[in-house]
């Protein structure tokens, strides 16, 4: 297979052509927006799973320089009392260890570790129409301008114009229950700095999150559960005025949030959680999708982008070791649809419940004995074939 399109810049684009090109493809990335095409205010954790997903593109060491580590997480009531604590993550190597940063540090990351390795990016590349025979697949642009490729993959998030080519009859996103706000304190911290535990608060109007990075910000995330904010409140809405609407949630609580929240300027932003059902379409004869674009679940279980990172691994694994291109997605997906799915179940009923235990996910990934675990590792090793690819499996 000599040249792939790979349509997003974002995380899941920037790692599929991380993959691909380490397997020995031709990789382009398409990206809509002029410049990084990244989410400049949320943050995200970065589970263990998708650490040694990073590891396996030789990325995982730039990435571990981002953020800070997170090694533990508590949990606690209204009252403030401690309901639970669970170690995070694996602690012995750096590499491994669950991280917190910005979504736009780890896209620009990402980005460069793809110029750096000669991989082309082309910005202002926005898809509106593709085509695929048995043979290629053609990717039309906004500006007239067409590309084709033996394989495209749709890496273009939860509204993916390659999903709505690939199946026109396909529902789009769903919103999922809750409002979801970020927020990031400067100067005096009103929670004492502890720099590797995130801290969960299960609150009576609201879910509830935060970490103090070593700089002593907080990092925090409210999940309200409620209407979702409508398009012209998100456009117009000052952090300020969401801060108002959020304060009277928490205040009733004997815990951080409310205090954590008041010390907030404007590094203040609300989103809707959103979620793709399961059981879409996830590939035709040369078109495929990955990360959001396949699988967005809400993020109530933190695993969106680790959930992109192995399915950057795998994708490429599979094209590497199947026979022909139709092998190749059919192993795709049936290593990744189960756990996305599964992920998305989990996210659905934690943000139904507005509890935040770890997922079935989280779990299966902090447990290296499981046979879960077992699997995940098999299948994220870059030298060891995928099952069913027919490359000494």
């Amino acid at each position: 297979m000599a040249g792939i399109m790979v349509i997003g810049g974002g995380i899941a684009g920037t790692a599929t052509a991380l993959a691909l090109h380490k397997a020995g493809f031709g990789v382009t990335v398409y990206e809509a927006h002029p410049d990084s095409g990244e989410d400049i205010g949320a943050f995200l954790t970065l589970a263990s799973n998708g650490m040694r997903a990073l590891a396996q593109l030789d990325a995982a060491e730039p990435v571990a320089g981002l953020g800070f580590p997170i090694t533990r997480m508590s949990m606690i009531d209204e009252a403030g009392a401690p309901l639970s604590a669970m170690p995070l993550g694996e602690h012995d190597h750096p590499l491994t260890r669950y991280r917190c940063l910005r979504r736009a540090e780890l896209g620009a990351v990402l980005q460069r570790e793809v110029r750096r390795r000669g991989i082309p990016i082309r910005h202002s590349a926005r898809l509106v129409a593709v085509s695929e025979s048995e043979t290629a697949a053609t990717a039309v642009f906004a500006d007239g301008s067409s590309a084709t490729g033996d394989l495209l993959v749709g890496a273009d998030g939860l509204r993916s114009a390659v999903r709505s080519q690939l199946d026109p009859t396909a529902p789009g996103p769903e919103y999922a229950g809750q409002r979801v706000f970020y927020g990031y304190t400067t100067g005096a911290t009103p929670v004492p700095g502890d720099p590797d535990l995130i801290t969960m608060v299960r609150g009576s109007g609201a879910a509830f999150g935060y970490l103090v990075s070593p700089a002593k910000e907080t990092f925090w995330f409210a999940r309200v559960p409620g209407p979702a904010a409508t398009a012209e409140e998100i456009a117009l809405m000052t952090p300020g005025q969401w801060r108002e609407r959020l304060l009277p949630l928490l205040r009733p609580d004997r815990t951080p949030a409310a205090d954590i929240v008041a010390a907030t300027d404007d590094r203040l932003l609300v989103t809707n959680a959103l979620h793709l059902a399961p059981g879409a379409r996830w590939h035709g004869r040369r078109t495929v999708l990955v990360g959001d674009a396949a699988h967005a679940a809400s993020p109530a279980t933190g695993q969106g982008a680790s959930m992109a990172l192995e399915d950057a691994v795998v994708l490429a694994k599979a094209l590497r070791d199947a026979e022909t291109p139709a092998a190749a997605l059919d192993c795709y997906e049936l290593h990744r649809r189960p756990r996305v799915e599964r992920n998305i179940t989990a996210s659905a009923r934690l943000t139904s419940s507005r509890t935040d235990s770890p997922g079935p996910q989280a779990r299966d990934s902090e447990r290296p004995a499981s046979r879960v675990d077992e699997e995940l590792l098999r299948l994220l090793d870059w030298d060891t074939p995928l099952p069913g690819s027919g490359r000494g499996a």
